[in-house]
């Protein structure tokens, strides 16, 4: 018996570990290749490590392929990713501690529209989205990117309303015996206490608005307010694309998001799986 387990044991881990190595490949690949000569990169015998180690290809790619550097494009993506996170969170508890605990007429038909509008794919939404932006005057800015973010979303709103049913009601019913109004019961009692699942929220949030492309590309019409997503595309043209620098600046962009995860990891799962056991 003893043997058999050690022999499970040593099969599971090696699948775990092949598993892992074939998941991080792409990236590992990535980031040797950012520092590789551009005939390396490519090609049926390309090497996976570099001949020669070329370092230029950071500074090279920090400068850009147009008239702006990577450090406008970083500035500008730390702006939206950090105002959209900062209106989802806001957003997003207040919308879930309303529909989770208080009554009101068309709680359950405003609840079931949120949940429809998350069974929707976002190509869907694509162009009447742009249609309003546009008509409204706000194509060329953040405005379409960030002011969303500040009305809720539907994925972050059901995640929170199950981390607050989790608490005990006794908590509101003793604070409403003191005096306290449903705001002060939402700022004093239920917000310090969704931590794990605002974490959970800033983390996952921070993350998509960090990675998006497609919205970018759609709004900002203006190089000077690319994100880190369009900066790395331009480095494709007509006469080629110069992969060195790509992937090196690919390689930056993923720094602010392992930093997060690094950071907060032990807390992800703790939001993500509220509310799902009951004791």
């Amino acid at each position: 018996m003893r043997e058999r387990r050690i022999a499970k044991n040593v099969i599971y881990h090696i699948f775990v570990i092949a598993f892992g190595l074939l998941m991080v490949y792409p990236v590992l690949w990535m980031i040797i290749s950012s520092f590789k000569l551009k005939t390396e990169i490519l090609g049926t015998k390309a090497p996976f490590w570099p001949s020669v180690w070329v370092f230029e290809n950071y500074p090279n790619g920090w400068k850009g392929a147009g008239v702006y550097t990577f450090a406008t494009y970083f500035k500008n993506s730390f702006i939206v990713s950090g105002l959209g996170t900062l209106g989802t969170v806001i957003s997003s508890a207040m919308v879930s501690y309303a529909l989770a605990r208080v009554p009101f007429r068309g709680r359950k038909f405003w609840f079931t529209c949120m949940i429809m509008t998350m069974l929707l794919p976002g190509q869907v939404l694509m162009i009447p989205q742009y249609i309003i932006w546009n008509s409204l005057g706000f194509v060329g800015s953040f405005v379409p990117l960030v002011l969303p973010k500040f009305l809720g979303w539907p994925f972050f709103i059901y995640m929170m309303m199950q981390f607050i049913r989790g608490l005990p009601k006794e908590l509101d019913e003793a604070a409403m015996i003191d005096g306290c109004s449903k705001y002060a019961i939402f700022w004093r009692i239920v917000l310090p206490l969704l931590g794990p699942s605002i974490i959970t929220t800033i983390v996952i949030s921070f993350y998509w608005i960090w990675d998006d492309y497609m919205g970018p590309l759609l709004y900002l019409t203006k190089p000077a307010l690319y994100t880190v997503s369009l900066g790395i595309k331009n480095f494709a043209d007509a006469q080629g694309t110069n992969f060195g620098p790509m992937f090196a600046m690919s390689t930056l962009s993923l720094i602010p998001v392992f930093l997060l995860f690094l950071f907060f990891n032990r807390y992800l799962m703790d939001g993500v799986t509220a509310g799902s056991v009951k004791g």
